[in-house]
């Protein structure tokens, strides 16, 4: 599997851009997020990628953020949705207003998206709901107080099954610059209350 792409911007052309690395051209379909975002032609990028084999062909996503990449990746497991669609999701709404959306349960919004119907958005927001929480911090729960460590200790307290809520609240009662091990401890005490 092809990981990321570094090197030279050769081309873009809405949805797509051309990637020079190392004198091989590679064409990547991009979110218009990703797209709008990347330098002029001739500049150096690096980009995530995510390679999807099909029958008649061999295509490549590309993304600036590795949650354009995850989000993707939890659209692509939802029947119905192929990468085309998961494509135009993440080029009508970022990764958060999707994650927001899908909290709020908020179908309208994902309608207003080309190409997304009101049973595919039900479909979306009855599969995704939960599956996003690693993704995105979407407004109106506590993002992480202490940079990354504070992110960490919420990306395990997600593994271990905690809800954002619970996960949200739990680094809430942490002390400003804990680490990580100790503020895991901490947070699953919290918890266990």
């Amino acid at each position: 599997m092809i990981g990321s792409l570094s090197g030279r911007l050769a081309g873009k052309s809405p949805p797509q851009v051309l990637l020079d690395v190392g004198g091989v051209g590679y064409e990547l379909d991009v979110p218009m997020s990703t797209f709008f975002n990347l330098p002029a032609v001739g500049e150096p990028v690096q980009l995530l990628t995510h390679l999807v084999v099909r029958e008649d062909a061999h295509v490549l996503f590309g993304f600036a953020t590795a949650a354009e990449r995850q989000a993707f990746r939890e659209l692509i497991r939802i029947s119905g949705v192929g990468p085309r669609t998961a494509l135009g999701l993440l080029s009508g709404l970022s990764v958060d207003e999707l994650a927001r959306a899908v909290q709020s349960q908020d179908g309208v919004r994902l309608t207003k998206v080309p190409g997304i119907g009101k049973k595919t958005a039900e479909r979306l927001l009855l599969e995704l709901k939960g599956r996003l929480a690693s993704v995105a911090m979407p407004d109106g729960l506590a993002a992480p107080a202490a940079g990354t460590a504070a992110a960490d200790i919420e990306q395990a307290l997600l593994a271990l099954g905690y809800n954002e809520r619970e996960a949200a609240a739990a680094l809430k009662g942490l002390p400003p610059g804990v680490g990580v091990s100790e503020g895991i401890k901490l947070a699953l005490k919290a918890l266990s209350r």
